[in-house]
């Protein structure tokens, strides 16, 4: 059995769902990406343009770098999500269960430290979302799935509801067959359905995106994507939704869903987060990758969904603390301002 087959065969022991060996060479779409970031679409997500040099060129991650063994988690099933009670505000499915960054992490730790004790004299990196890597590309070259239109990984057998876990290292392994191109035909359901126009074929503006603008965006939310918003507080699962490859199939349902990321919750009432302390905050998204968001941010997301429910129908709770939110001084200035933002627009 060569070593390329017992690494991944050891991937798939600790659980992964899709393993593969990436050819570590700089990136095919140089261009694309610095004039994504020249275009400003990568919004405050300043520490893209700061790495850029990593982005373009994994072995600054790793010197002498030979081989990147990318894994994959499916973290949803597809099934679509019952019906929200009213006034509350939804999460992406991938921060309903434990926090991927652990969950994947840890393996990918137990796998290098297996490795390692074979191979001392090679040097081994784990990556799991944080690091400057442009990891679907390598995900694509290791065969774990193609990039579709809304610039996600498919798997053409259970869908893009995948999370992406890298172990870079200086062993000489071979590369596995890169997936199939283009999953996504002439089908263009993602850019059709994106609530705020955020999707362009293979491309995403990230300042129009929902989920960069309820995670990543740390100032004022603009007017016209906070209305298209709708009821998602944390991330935005809407093109995954409507894609072909994530509806459920005889087939699909038979792929596991990992143990870990079963959701705990699928979102919360408004009310009670515009109520919270940072006490509240860190309990609540204990083991989440949700405490990306700081409190100030999920009160901002909260009156941002709000106001659009009470676009509906009154909620007088629901009001009142919004109009307390906007005068109370020890609140920050985004929350008093995004109150206040909210209440001019329900007038």
């Amino acid at each position: 059995m060569s070593l390329e087959t017992r690494v991944l065969e050891r991937c798939h022991a600790l659980g992964f769902a899709r393993a593969g060996i990436a050819d570590p060479a700089p990136t095919r779409y140089a261009r694309p990406l610095l004039d994504w970031l020249a275009a400003g679409r990568h919004g405050e997500m300043a520490y893209l343009q700061r790495h850029v040099a990593l982005l373009l060129d994994p072995a600054g991650l790793l010197p002498g770098v030979r081989a990147i063994i990318c894994v994959a988690d499916r973290y949803a099933s597809g099934e679509p999500d019952p019906a929200s009670p009213a006034f509350f505000g939804r999460i992406a499915r991938y921060a309903r269960g434990r926090d991927y960054h652990d969950v994947m992490r840890r393996r990918l730790h137990r796998l290098a430290d297996e490795l390692r004790a074979d191979h001392p004299e090679h040097a081994f990196r784990v990556c799991v979302d944080t690091a400057p890597l442009l990891e679907r590309e390598y995900a694509e070259r290791a065969g774990i799935g193609a990039v579709g239109k809304h610039t996600l990984i498919i798997d053409r057998a259970v869908g893009s509801y995948l999370l992406l876990g890298e172990l870079l290292t200086t062993l000489p392994l071979a590369a596995s067959a890169p997936a199939p191109p283009d999953p996504c035909g002439a089908c263009t359901r993602c850019i059709d359905a994106c609530p705020t126009d955020a999707i362009t074929p293979w491309s995403v503006d990230a300042t129009r995106c929902i989920s960069y603008v309820t995670i990543e965006h740390r100032t004022r939310t603009d007017a016209e994507i906070g209305v298209r918003s709708g009821d998602w507080i944390f991330g935005c699962d809407v093109c995954q939704e409507v894609c072909p490859h994530n509806q459920p199939t005889e087939r699909t349902r038979g792929a596991a869903v990992e143990e870990a990321y079963i959701p705990r919750r699928t979102g919360f009432d408004l009310a009670s987060i515009l109520e919270w302390r940072e006490s509240d905050r860190r309990e609540a998204f204990q083991t989440s990758a949700l405490k990306r968001a700081k409190l100030d941010m999920m009160k901002r997301n909260a009156l941002i969904a709000a106001a659009n429910a009470l676009a509906r129908e009154p909620h007088a709770r629901l009001r009142a603390r919004i109009e307390a939110l906007a005068e109370v001084e020890d609140e920050s200035a985004l929350v008093r301002e995004t109150a206040r933002a909210v209440l001019t627009r329900l007038g």
